[in-house]
C-alpha cells in the first residue's frame, strides 16, 4: 500500500469544511508544504490543521506524483509534521457589490478598516471570466483623470491600460493619489499589492482621503504576506472592478503594483521548483501577467469598463527589466516617471518624451495630436542641444526647430507641472496646450 493510500479513510473531527478524507502534510520546504492522500486539482483550496491555534488555508500550486504542493495564505508558525489537510469543497467566492464602497479588505475579502462585517455583498469569481476579443467595445472616449501633462500630451481612452514605470521615491503612489481625485470614473478600485504597512496607511488617510475613499474599494496585501496573499489581492480587485463593468459603471483600477504581483508568482514557481528563465523570473510569471491585464477594458457594446493602471517598479530606474518590458508589450501604453525631473522639483515627475499612449490617436483631433507631437519634439531637440546651449556655443538663427524650443520650453514646463491638490481637467487642458500652440509653425531645422 502506497504513502497516500494509508491516509485515504481517516475521520476527520467535526469540523465546518468537514469532507470524508483528509491527506497528511510530510514535508516542509521553505514556503511550500507537502501533503499526501488527498485528490484535488491544482488551485483547489485545502485547510491544513494548526494546533492552539486557526486552521491555516492553502492553496493547491502543484503535484509530483502522489505528492502535492500547496502555498499557505497565512504564516504557518505551529505547524507539525503529520498535521491533518482537508480539502475545501466550496468554490474560491470573493465577496463583491456596492456595499464594499468605502471599505478596506484584505486579499480574500476579510474587511481590515475595523468598520464591522460586510453586509449584503454578491460573490465573485477570483478568477474572472475572458471576454471574446471581437465583443469589446473600442476605445473612443477620453477620460479625464484631472493631470495636465497627461490630458494634454499623453491622452487617456476610457477603457485603456496603462503602465506607471518609476524607481522607487519618484512619485508613484502621489501621481495615483491625484488621479483617484480628479479621475472622472463613476468608481474607483485600489489594490496596493506588496507594498510597506506604513504606505498602505499613509495611502488611504493622506493620498486617498476621505472624500476619495468614500467612491473607492482598497485591496490591500502588505510586503509581509505570504505570495499567495499578494497573488489573490492582485486578483480580487481586479474581480471588484469585473463586478462594477458588468454593472454598467465606468471604473479606475489603480495597482500599484504589477512588478510585486509578479515577484509573488516568482516566489511561488520557485518553490515548486520550476526552473528560472529570464534573470531569475519563470515562464509562468509571463504566462500569468496577460491572464490578468486582459481581465480589463472595455465590455460589451453598451456595458462598463475598467480604465486600468499599473504602477511597474524599475529597480535601479532600469526601464529594460524584465518586467518592465513585458509589461510595456501587454499594456496599452505607458508613462514613464524620471527620477531626474523628481530631483529638479518637478512634479509630476512624468517623461513625456519618453512615455506614449497608443490609442491617442483615436480619440483626439488630428490637430490636436499634431501639436503634441510638436510639443514631444521641442522638448527632445533642446534636450539634445542642451550643452550647446548651456556654455553658450549656439548661436541664435542657425536652428529654426531649435529657436522655436528654446522659445517656448519654459511655458512647456510650467504647464506640465502641477501642485498635489490641483486638479487640471480636459477642456482646461486643451486650452493650454492651444495658447502654446496657437498656430503650430511650420518649422525646419
Amino acid at each position: 500500500m502506497s504513502l497516500s493510500e494509508r491516509w485515504l479513510h481517516i475521520q476527520l473531527p467535526d469540523k465546518p469544511y468537514q469532507p470524508k478524507i483528509a491527506g497528511r502534510l510530510i514535508r516542509m520546504v521553505g514556503l511550500t508544504l507537502e501533503a499526501v492522500g488527498l485528490n484535488v486539482r491544482v488551485g483547489d483550496r485545502c485547510m491544513v490543521e494548526r494546533k492552539q491555534a486557526e486552521d491555516i488555508e492553502a492553496e493547491v500550486v502543484g503535484f509530483d506524483r502522489e505528492r502535492i504542493f500547496l502555498m499557505p495564505i497565512e504564516q504557518v508558525d505551529g505547524l507539525r509534521a503529520g498535521a491533518r489537510v482537508w480539502p475545501l469543497s466550496v468554490a474560491a467566492d470573493v465577496p463583491v457589490g456596492f456595499n464594499l464602497l468605502g471599505r478596506v479588505l484584505d486579499g480574500t475579502g476579510r474587511p481590515l478598516d475595523q468598520k464591522g462585517p460586510l453586509q449584503d455583498v454578491d460573490q465573485g469569481n477570483l478568477q474572472g471570466r475572458p471576454i471574446n476579443p471581437l465583443h469589446r467595445a473600442p476605445i473612443r472616449e477620453t477620460l479625464d483623470v484631472g493631470i495636465r501633462a497627461i490630458n494634454a500630451l499623453l491622452t487617456v481612452g476610457r477603457g485603456q491600460r496603462i503602465g506607471l514605470f518609476a524607481g522607487s521615491g519618484v512619485g508613484k503612489s502621489v501621481l495615483l493619489g491625484m488621479m483617484t481625485r480628479f479621475t472622472q470614473a463613476d468608481i474607483i478600485v485600489v489594490g496596493l499589492i506588496g507594498e510597506r504597512g506604513r504606505e498602505v496607511k499613509e495611502f488611504i488617510d493622506e493620498i486617498l482621503g476621505e472624500e476619495g475613499l468614500s467612491r473607492s474599494v482598497v485591496v490591500a496585501s502588505p510586503a509581509d504576506d505570504s505570495p499567495l496573499m499578494r497573488l489573490r489581492a492582485a486578483q480580487y480587485c481586479t474581480s471588484v472592478a469585473e463586478y462594477f463593468r458588468d454593472q454598467g459603471q465606468n471604473v479606475l483600477l489603480l495597482m500599484d503594483s504589477l512588478t510585486r504581483y509578479a515577484q509573488a508568482q516568482r516566489e511561488i514557481a520557485l518553490a515548486v521548483g520550476e526552473p528560472p528563465a529570464t534573470k531569475g523570473y519563470p515562464p509562468s510569471v509571463f504566462n500569468k501577467l496577460p491572464k490578468l491585464v486582459e481581465r480589463t477594458g472595455n465590455g460589451q457594446e453598451g456595458g462598463g469598463s475598467i480604465t486600468a493602471f499599473y504602477t511597474v517598479l524599475s529597480e535601479g530606474d532600469d526601464m529594460q527589466d524584465p518586467i518592465a518590458d513585458a509589461s510595456r508589450a501587454i499594456l496599452d501604453g505607458h508613462i514613464v516617471l524620471s527620477r531626474k525631473l523628481a530631483e529638479e522639483g518637478h512634479y509630476p515627475a512624468i517623461d513625456v518624451e519618453a512615455s506614449v499612449s497608443r490609442v491617442m490617436p483615436q480619440i483626439v483631433s488630428e490637430q490636436w495630436l499634431r501639436k503634441a507631437q510638436l510639443c514631444k519634439q521641442l522638448m527632445s531637440h533642446y534636450r539634445q542641444n542642451q550643452d550647446l546651449i548651456s556654455v553658450g556655443a549656439y548661436q541664435p538663427g542657425s536652428d529654426n526647430l531649435l529657436d522655436v524650443a528654446i522659445e517656448r520650453l519654459p511655458k512647456i514646463k510650467a504647464m506640465l507641472r502641477q501642485s498635489l491638490h490641483e486638479g487640471a481637467d480636459m477642456a482646461a487642458s486643451e486650452k493650454q496646450l492651444n495658447d502654446l500652440f496657437p498656430s503650430p509653425p511650420q518649422a525646419k531645422s
